[in-house]
């Protein structure tokens, strides 16, 4: 088997000497080079299985190498060399493809060792290849973390992953319901902190005083109600993770006090006279675009480079549609575990823009399995905007449930949704007139023939039963929230609580 080929590239002497020594060590085939010119020459002549390359040369710069090697040899990894003060530099290396940063002086030789040996295994075909280059895959199985297989999403946690480890602060930045805790929990889990807390906060939820005593603590006395001493987060989070979730809600007092902890790992208790040192690793996440907030004099502009040293962004469900059928599936199992999808209503599903993202797909999943009497979901399941409403519709429909019955339950749900007002938002309004002569219609030739034969009064016997059972689904599956099972179900609070006590429902 031949020895695997890596490229040095350093302008210091030393550098080149010692990796020259330690990999040759280890069985590797070692070319240096100094400058530009030399490292293009041995591109030019050898195949390498990676490259080291250091961020700042006399002639060029690492990331242009990068981009040259990337360019003639798309198979050898890249790990770029680099002080602390280029870091973030480094991280836009590994966003153009970089496999990894290395930051200078080196301390730990076997931690080096390493990280060469998953690099050369990256770039080698097969399982073994493979298995480097999802290395986190483990960590987000552990968290709940879906990734799924949109090259925009695992490129984005391949990046989070390699960053987790590094003790620098990360700005997580996407819509509402992309996942941005998730993500958060997920580069925690994978860090050196993991054993430690991690401890989120809505900088958007609490009021300003509530806010900082909630990050900061307070002395006992320090104002009305305080009446003893208080540990706020930074202190309960020391050594571990503090996500501020919605950062750009905070407010112009708080900014100032979380730029100095930053700066100098210090803070005060409200009331407090003596500052606290912590170490905590602090992760931000935001919907709103910082940039734009400080351009209004909304955000201080020196916090965001704080915070700004990572920046991960997620994408829409949108940007990452292929992933909706492993999504859709997930949150069925999770809802139900034999619950199954059919091909109808995940066909609505893959068509759906999803404007409220992942967080919309569970809930519209959790409503799903709660209005499904048995295990396949199918398109009359689905929230109303997943469908255009029509007799065909609900005569399609009510296969669902057999017999004048369920039909007769499909035309009561009917009637519910027009209690709202989102049911026809996309419908012209003589759409909407056809559609309800043709319902009134067919349903007054319904109960007609039911009545000369006796079936009304057992058709809306069925109906209750049919109601009262999914009612309750819904209560238990969330638990007797009664806001949450009202949501889900589609109604009002006070209809919900109607409901219960029409069916004489109890916990």
């Amino acid at each position: 088997m031949s020895r695997k080929q890596i490229l040095i590239i350093d302008d210091e002497a030393d550098v080149c000497g010692f990796f020259r020594r330690m990999l040759t060590r280890k069985g590797y085939q070692v070319t240096t080079a100094t400058n530009e010119a030399d490292a293009l020459k041995a591109l030019s002549g050898t195949v390498f299985s990676v490259a080291m390359v250091d961020l700042k040369l006399p002639d060029t710069d690492g990331l242009t190498l990068l981009q040259a090697i990337k360019s003639r040899q798309p198979d050898c990894e890249v790990i770029i060399m680099t002080g602390y003060s280029t870091v973030k530099t480094a991280v836009t290396a590994m966003q153009r493809g970089a496999y990894e940063y290395l930051e200078k002086p080196f301390d730990d030789i076997g931690e080096i060792e390493a990280l060469i040996a998953r690099a050369v295994a990256s770039g080698e075909p097969g399982p073994k290849g493979e298995q480097a280059r999802e290395e986190w895959a483990d960590v987000a199985s552990a968290v709940g973390f879906q990734v799924g297989g949109s090259p925009l999403m695992r490129r984005l946690v391949s990046l989070a992953y390699k960053v987790a480890g590094k003790n620098i602060n990360v700005l997580i930045q996407g819509k509402t319901g992309t996942g941005k805790e998730v993500l958060a929990r997920f580069i925690h889990a994978a860090s050196n902190r993991a054993e430690a807390a991690f401890i989120p906060v809505n900088c958007g939820a609490l009021p300003e005083n509530l806010l900082e005593s909630e990050l900061f603590g307070h002395e006992r006395g320090a104002f009305t109600g305080a009446n003893q001493t208080r540990r706020g987060i930074f202190e309960l989070a020391n050594h571990g993770t503090l996500l501020l979730d919605e950062i750009g809600d905070a407010s112009p007092m708080i900014q100032v006090k979380l730029l100095r902890v930053l700066e100098t790992g210090e803070f005060m208790r409200v009331g407090g006279e003596r500052p606290i040192k912590t170490d905590v690793r602090v992760i931000a996440a935001t919907n709103v675009n910082l940039e734009e907030a400080i351009r209004e004099k909304t955000f201080r502009e020196d916090l965001f480079y704080r915070l700004n040293v990572v920046r991960l962004e997620i994408p829409s469900l949108q940007q990452r549609s292929e992933d909706v059928p492993m999504l859709v599936e997930h949150f069925a199992r999770l809802f139900n575990p034999r619950a199954r999808v059919s091909a109808a209503a995940m066909r609505l599903l893959q068509n759906h823009s999803w404007p409220g993202n992942i967080r919309e797909l569970a809930n519209v999943m959790r409503r799903a399995v709660v209005m499904c009497p048995d295990e396949t979901i199918l398109p009359g399941h689905l929230n109303n905007r997943f469908q255009a409403v029509s007799p065909a519709t609900l005569i399609s429909s009510s296969q669902v449930i057999n017999g004048a019955a369920g039909f007769l339950q499909l035309l009561e749900k009917f009637r519910d949704q027009l209690a709202g007002n989102d049911v026809f938002d996309s419908s012209a309004p003589e759409e909407i007139e056809r559609t309800l002569r043709a319902l009134r219609d067919i349903e007054g030739v319904l109960l007609a023939v039911m009545r000369e034969k006796g079936w009304a009064e057992s058709a809306h016997l069925g109906l209750r039963e049919s109601e009262e059972e999914t009612v309750r689904n819904a209560l238990e599956l969330c638990k007797w929230n009664i806001t949450e099972a009202a949501r889900i179900l589609g109604v009002g609070r006070n209809t919900l609580y109607r409901k219960i006590e029409l069916f004489n429902l109890t916990r």
